[in-house]
């Protein structure tokens, strides 16, 4: 089973299992996750430009990285740079099936400038930043070319384990899906995640003898 088929069907598997945001049972996330300090913000890079949205995903992306500014609890990190969390974003426009661009040069992000009420964040990309999955199990980039993708119609939001040569290629320690969840100037995605570490983090109640 190639790579892409893989996840063609880890897709296809969210799209019929509740949305998280419906979703009653509570997710403990790891004592490592709640220790890391530092993030990678990265677009799905099985994820295609909408044509007739062609930056969507990095406004997402974008939106992602100032929400995280304005929270304060992680350093944002450039590509290249050991991290402890990886958050992969990609928009859906309501449609399970929509005509994307693929290969082409709409992500790549030569530099930045972000800022909150109390931080600036300026930087660039310097060289070709290292992969998040195996070359090896994805096809060659091929240049810019159209695609009718099939994924979520949702935003997704998905949280990995950075310390780890092909990060995404490791099994999500946690996801929010949900309809614009990576629009500004809510940025739900963010604020859920925020939440569920919260509540990982609260004292529990000692057990009675």
């Amino acid at each position: 089973m190639t790579h892409r088929l893989f996840s063609t069907l880890a897709l296809v598997a969210l799209l019929v299992c509740p949305a998280l945001p419906k979703d009653k049972k509570k997710l403990v996330l790891p004592a490592d996750v709640l220790r890391a300090r530092t993030v990678l913000v990265v677009i799905d890079p099985d994820a295609g430009e909408p044509v007739d949205q062609p930056f969507s995903n990095a406004r997402a992306r974008d939106s992602v990285e100032k929400a995280l500014l304005e929270w304060g609890r992680f350093d944002l990190l450039s590509a290249g740079q050991p991290t402890d969390l990886v958050i992969a974003v990609r928009t859906g426009n309501g449609k399970a099936m929509q005509p994307t661009i693929k290969g082409g040069p709409l992500d790549q992000r030569p530099g930045y400038g972000q800022s909150t009420d109390s931080t600036i964040r300026i930087g660039g990309q310097q060289g070709q930043p290292p992969p998040m999955q195996d070359p090896s199990l994805t096809p060659p980039n091929r240049g810019p070319r159209m695609s009718n993708e099939v994924g979520s119609s949702e935003d997704m939001f998905v949280v990995y384990r950075g310390n780890e040569q092909y990060p995404l290629d490791s099994p999500p320690v946690w996801r929010y899906i949900a309809k614009d969840c990576l629009r500004e100037p809510k940025v739900a995605a963010v604020e859920e995640f925020r939440k569920a570490i919260a509540e990982a983090e609260k004292p529990q109640p000692s057990k009675k003898p």
